[in-house]
C-alpha cells in the first residue's frame, strides 16, 4: 500500500481535490489526521470518499478518548458505507500533550486502543455488546449492517507495535527511517508468534513524514515545524537508535509547549531532519523510500508534504513509481 496523509489544516473541498489528485497518481489510499483544532476528519474523509472510486480512506489516526469508542466504531461504519466499503480504521492512543489541553487522562493508552478496536469489531459484526474495562458500554449495538473493516493500530513503542501484530490487520508505524523500520519489523515478529493465522498477513506501514519539492533545501526547510513536534514526541530509545542531542530535544519540546513553533523548528538539527523525516527531491525521496520497504511492507507520506501542496503530490507520486518499479 502507498498511501497519502492529508492534515485537516485545509479546507475540506482543498482536502477532496488532493485526494482526487492522489487517486490518479496512483495511491492506494488516502488517511486524515485528528488535531481538535483543524477540521473535522471523518467530514473531509466523507467528502474524498464520495468524490474518488478506488482509494481507501479512514482516520490516520483517530483516538478513543475524546470520542467514545462505540460512537468512534460507528462512525468508522458509516465511512464504510459511504465509500462502498473503502475504509479503514486507524485507531491509536493520539497526542497526549493535546488531549491534556481538552481534559482527558491518557490513562493505559495500549489497553484503550485495544478494548476500541475489538468492541468495534463485535459492533460490525451485529453484536450487542456489553463491556467494562477502560470505556463502559452497556447493550450496545448498530442499527444497520456493516461487515469486516481492516484496523491499523498507530505505533512507536514496543509494547503497542507488538500488540498490532497479533490483534490488528496493520500498524502505522511513525517513522521514516530505515533504522526505526528494522526496530519495528522486529517488534512486529514477536507479536506475530502469537497471530492466530486466522487473522491473515499482517501489513506494517511506515507512516513517515515526508516533505518533497524539486528544490531539496526547500524540501528540508519544510520539515523544520513538522520534524520539531515529532522530535518532542519521541522517547528517549529513539534519540539513542540515532545519537541524537536529548538536551537539544528537551529545547524543541520546551519551544513547543510554549507556542513558539517558530523557535521549536529553528532548534531542529539537520540530524534531526535525517531521522524523523524523509526531505528532498523526487529522487531522494524515492531512494529513501525504497529502504524503508526493505523493513516496512507500506508506506504512509504524512505530514508535511512539501513546500507547496499544489506540487506536493505529483511529485510524490512520481517518487511511489519509481519505488514500486524498483
Amino acid at each position: 500500500m502507498y498511501a497519502i496523509e492529508l492534515t485537516p489544516e485545509q479546507p475540506v473541498e482543498t482536502l477532496t481535490e488532493l485526494a482526487v489528485e492522489a487517486e490518479q497518481e496512483g495511491f492506494d489510499a488516502v488517511l486524515a489526521s485528528h488535531h481538535y483544532n483543524n477540521r473535522d476528519q471523518f467530514v473531509a474523509l466523507s467528502s474524498m470518499a464520495q468524490a474518488t472510486d478506488e482509494l481507501l480512506v479512514g482516520p490516520g489516526i483517530a483516538n478513543p478518548y475524546e470520542t467514545h469508542p462505540v460512537t468512534l466504531a460507528s462512525r468508522v461504519a458509516t465511512l464504510s458505507e459511504v465509500s462502498g466499503g473503502r475504509a479503514l480504521f486507524g485507531v491509536g492512543p493520539g497526542d497526549e500533550a493535546t488531549l491534556s489541553n481538552l481534559g482527558f487522562d491518557h490513562d493505559r493508552p495500549l489497553r484503550r486502543v485495544l478494548e476500541t478496536f475489538k468492541v468495534a469489531q463485535r459492533l460490525w459484526d451485529g453484536e450487542r455488546v456489553d463491556h467494562d474495562g477502560t470505556f463502559q458500554a452497556h447493550d450496545a449495538g448498530l442499527n444497520y449492517d456493516v461487515g469486516e473493516i481492516p484496523v491499523y493500530v498507530g505505533a512507536q513503542g514496543p509494547h503497542m507495535t507488538r500488540m498490532a501484530a497479533k490483534h490488528a490487520d496493520g500498524a502505522l508505524y511513525n517513522g521514516a527511517h530505515p533504522r526505526d523500520l528494522e526496530w519495528a519489523s522486529e517488534q512486529v515478529a514477536k507479536g506475530a508468534a502469537d497471530r492466530p493465522d486466522t487473522r491473515g498477513e499482517f501489513d506494517l506501514a511506515a507512516y513517515a513524514s515526508v516533505s518533497v519539492a524539486e528544490d531539496g533545501s526547500a524540501a528540508r526547510e519544510a520539515a523544520r515545524i513538522p520534524v520539531a513536534f515529532i522530535a518532542a514526541g519521541s522517547p528517549p530509545p529513539v534519540f539513542e537508535r540515532h545519537g541524537l542531542d536529548a538536551e537539544r530535544a528537551r529545547e524543541v519540546g520546551d519551544a513547543i509547549a510554549a507556542g513558539e513553533f517558530r523557535a521549536a523548528g529553528d532548534a531542529v538539527s539537520e540530524a534531526m531532519i535525517d531521522a524523523f523525516c524523509i526531505a528532498g527531491t523526487p529522487e531522494t525521496v524515492a531512494e529513501r523510500t525504497d529502504a524503508l520497504l526493505d523493513y516496512a511492507d507500506s508506506v504512509v507520506f504524512a505530514s508535511p508534504l512539501g513546500p507547496e501542496l499544489e506540487t506536493a503530490i505529483s511529485l510524490l507520486g512520481s517518487a511511489a513509481r519509481s519505488t514500486r518499479l524498483a
